[in-house]
């Protein structure tokens, strides 16, 4: 809870030359990366979790969650599909979660594990299926119990990838490079 209240008191961190364009790049990999997705609008899989995790772990709270904003609204108007407010207000959720386990904390399995778990029960089984009840006039009830097996499979999957993705060399590098 301190987080949080430490987050609201400060300020945007301004970005150096090298953050704005590894921002930029991580953004538009998000967007490549999300046109490959597997199932339909009712289940769905990506791997846009890792792009999330590594800007809320590079450039913190504000910066993730504003990121993922403007990828949802962009990634939707390229597509051409239905833009629902509420799948904007889980991307922000999700980064903002992401951040508060992982931005300026060492890597572990026990910070990634909460902090995906979190968001597999609370964004993705609950907010995500309730958005799409609310847009496809669905019942909630017959949709979360497909859409929670869906994350207790795909959960442990994300917790291994995240983990192995943040602690490559490379992203070190990345980071070490970002942070002089």
């Amino acid at each position: 809870m301190s987080e949080l209240k430490t987050m609201a008191k400060t300020q945007l961190p301004k970005l150096d030359t090298l953050s704005m364009v590894t921002m930029g790049l991580l953004m538009a990999l998000q967007l490549v990366i999300s046109r490959f997705s597997i199932g339909n609008n009712f289940i769905k899989f990506s791997f846009t979790f890792l792009i999330v995790a590594l800007l809320a772990k590079l450039f913190g709270p504000w910066w993730g969650m504003m990121t993922a904003a403007v990828v949802d609204v962009v990634g939707t108007l390229m597509t051409g599909g239905p833009f629902f407010l509420g799948f904007t207000v889980s991307a922000i959720l999700g980064s903002l979660i992401y951040a508060l386990f992982l931005y300026k904390q060492p890597v572990s399995w026990g910070r990634i594990t909460l902090a995906s778990v979190i968001i597999a029960v609370v964004v993705n089984a609950f907010l995500n299926t309730l958005w799409v009840t609310i847009m496809y006039r669905t019942p909630f009830w017959s949709l979360l119990p497909l859409r929670a097996v869906k994350q207790l499979i795909v959960t442990p999957i994300q917790i291994v990838l995240v983990y192995g993705l943040l602690k490559s060399r490379v992203i070190q590098t990345i980071q070490e490079r970002l942070n002089r």
